[in-house]
């Protein structure tokens, strides 16, 4: 990929899942389309945790005609980027990875693109950008402190240290199990009384039995007020007592959200509260004509309202109207 100023009927931002739906749409529409990203190809599950296994089955998350076939009932990361990279080179999609966006400026033809290898020209634009890459902040003092971290990976460098887990959904309790069994001393600390209903069935008796015997220690109703090098405070939300203690790593696993700024800078208009942009749920348009969002993005802080399953579904609809308004050659 050059950086000349090409044209094209649709140019897609975010090679995730959803992304990639909307090229393989295109293409049977006869559209052409390119796809960008900041980063590799379905980067978000790139950096999933290393063991992570997939809620959904493999027919969930398959885009097109082609089939994702595994021996699990439920895939794991390793086998969704195999897929899905199956997916891109079958398909032929156009990609330029590692290739930030810096820019989106309307123009009477469409849009100029501006991309780091250059300045592409479309007649539609599709952001697809989800959420993995902006954190929730803790808000609290020491939280820039190296030993906090918001991604797990692996639990290796863990062992014989006292970890801090963060939160009360999956991410939160699968690496708090992950932790736990490859010999670290799991402390879990969550805002509520309970943890998320969304927690993946056969997961919740595993974290319940592991905090009943004492294997993993468990605050509720509780929230971090400070980091320091050597431990951390917490402060209980219903009596207000402070509890101290030490701590080697923390993994706030309080979710994340979207990054509007982009959207914002070319006039999408969205909620400041919830980061939701304005678009029509019919056609996902947004109030820029012509400007479309798709998966995640659409839900902004609402995380859990949109997966790989339903996000899909986005970019059948979006190029359906596309393809619909017919394009001047």
């Amino acid at each position: 990929m050059n950086g000349e100023m090409r044209q094209y009927d649709i140019v897609i931002i975010g090679a995730g899942p959803t992304g990639l739906a909307c090229a393989l749409h295109a293409q049977s529409h006869g559209l052409s389309h390119l796809v960008l990203d900041k980063g590799t190809l379905v980067n978000t599950i790139v950096g999933y945790p290393t063991g992570m296994t997939f809620f959904s089955t493999p027919e969930k998350l398959e885009l097109g005609a082609m089939p994702f076939t595994s021996p699990n009932v439920r895939p794991t990361r390793v086998e969704a980027i195999e897929y899905y990279r199956g997916v891109a080179r079958k398909g032929g999609l156009n990609l330029s990875l590692h290739d930030m966006v810096s820019d989106i400026a309307p123009g009477p033809e469409g849009f100029v693109v501006h991309a780091a290898t250059g300045s592409y020209r479309a007649r539609y634009v599709v952001v697809a950008t989800g959420y993995f890459d902006n954190v929730n902040a803790l808000g609290v003092p020491g939280e820039d402190l190296p030993k906090v971290r918001h991604y797990y990976r692996e639990p290796f460098e863990h062992y014989e240290q006292d970890v801090l887990v963060i939160g009360g959904r999956n991410s939160a309790v699968e690496a708090a199990l992950d932790l736990y069994r490859h010999g670290a001393r799991v402390t879990m600390v969550h805002r509520r009384d309970a943890f998320g209903g969304g927690v993946k069935f056969w997961v919740r008796p595993d974290i319940d039995n592991r905090i009943a015997a004492g294997e993993i220690t468990m605050h509720w109703n509780s929230e971090v007020e400070a980091v320091t090098p050597s431990g951390v405070l917490l402060r209980n939300n219903l009596d207000g007592t402070r509890t101290e203690l030490p701590n080697d790593v923390i993994y706030a696993m309080i979710g994340y959200r979207p990054d509007v700024a982009l959207l914002a800078a070319c006039g999408v208009e969205y909620d400041p509260e919830t980061l939701i942009p304005a678009y029509d749920p019919a056609t996902f348009e947004t109030n820029v004509p012509n400007l479309f969002i798709a998966g995640s993005v659409a839900c902004g802080c609402k995380t859990w309202e949109i997966f790989i399953e339903n996000g899909r579904e986005h970019a059948r609809h979006i190029v359906a109207e596309i393809a619909g308004r017919g394009l001047a050659r």
